[in-house]
C-alpha cells in the first residue's frame, strides 16, 4: 500500500548497539526520531530474561513498544509532528515528553537497534523511504559500544561487561536477522549515500504531489562531510 500525498517519509536506521546510528543521523542534519525511547519501562512484567540468567535482556524487541514506536512514525508522517517519550536507559524509566516536528523536511530517520523490526510495517503503510542496516567489525563495535555505556552511565560496569561480550559473539547474527527483515546492510559511507538519494527523490515527489498554490517543502538537507561519527 502507498500513499503518495504524505508529506514526509521514514528512512529507518538498524544495526547493532554501538554501530555508530546515532552519530550518523545527527550527521545528516535531518530530524531524528530515537526509537531507543520507546522501551518498555523496568517494571514492566513483560520485559524478557536473558537465557539462563536474572539480567533483563534489552536486545530482544520485547523489551520495546513497537506499536507506540510505529504510531510515532505514522503520525510524523501524516502530521509533520508527534509527542514522544523521553527514556533514561540509566533508570530504565520514561522520564519525560517532548514535541517532535519536522517543519517542512520532506524525510526523517527513526533510528534504533530495533528498526528492523518495524520495515515490513512501515512498507505496508507507505511511509517507508529506505530501511538500512549500519555494520562493520565485531571488536570495534564492542569498543565503541562500551566506552558509550561507561561515559553515559547506562548500566553496571559488570552488566555492560556481560552484555557487551554476549553481543560481540552475537553480532553477525544480528545483522543478518535485520537484513532478513528488510533492512538494507552497509557501512556509513554507503549509508549516507543512500539516504541523499532517498531524500532527493522524497523531495521530488513532494514536489510533484504538492497542492496548487500550497507552499512545497524545503529539499531534504544533503549530510555534511566534515561531521565526524562513531
Amino acid at each position: 500500500m502507498t500513499s503518495p500525498s504524505l508529506p514526509a517519509r521514514v528512512v529507518l536506521l538498524a544495526g547493532p548497539s554501538g554501530s555508530g546510528k546515532s552519530s550518523l543521523a545527527a550527521r545528516t542534519g535531518l530530524p531524528v526520531l530515537r526509537l531507543d525511547d520507546f522501551y518498555k519501562e523496568g517494571d514492566d512484567p513483560t520485559l524478557p530474561l536473558v537465557t539462563d540468567s536474572t539480567d533483563i535482556d534489552w536486545d530482544s524487541a520485547l523489551s520495546w513498544d513497537a506499536d507506540a514506536a510505529v504510531a510515532a512514525i505514522e503520525e510524523l508522517c501524516r502530521t509533520g509532528r508527534t509527542t514522544v517519550p523521553v527514556y533514561s536507559i540509566a533508570t530504565s524509566a520514561r522520564v519525560d515528553t517532548e514535541a517532535l516536528d519536522l517543519g517542512h523536511a520532506p524525510l526523517f530517520l527513526a533510528e534504533g537497534i530495533f528498526a528492523a523490526d518495524i520495515v515490513a510495517r512501515c512498507r505496508e503503510s507507505g511511509v517507508l523511504a529506505d530501511a538500512l542496516c549500519l555494520r562493520g567489525r565485531p571488536s570495534t563495535t564492542f569498543r565503541r559500544r562500551l566506552l558509550r555505556d561507561l561515559r553515559e552511565g547506562r548500566k553496571s560496569v559488570a552488566f555492560l561487561l556481560r552484555r557487551g561480550l554476549r553481543l560481540m559473539r552475537a553480532e553477525r547474527g544480528i545483522v543478518a536477522r535485520q537484513t532478513a527483515l528488510g533492512a538494507y546492510p552497509c557501512g556509513r559511507a554507503e549509508a549516507l549515500g543512500r539516504i541523499t538519494a532517498a531524500g532527493t527523490h522524497t523531495a521530488e515527489a513532494a514536489v510533484r504531489n504538492a497542492a496548487p498554490g500550497r507552499p512545497s517543502p524545503a529539499p531534504a538537507p544533503a549530510p555534511s562531510s566534515t561531521a565526524s561519527g562513531r
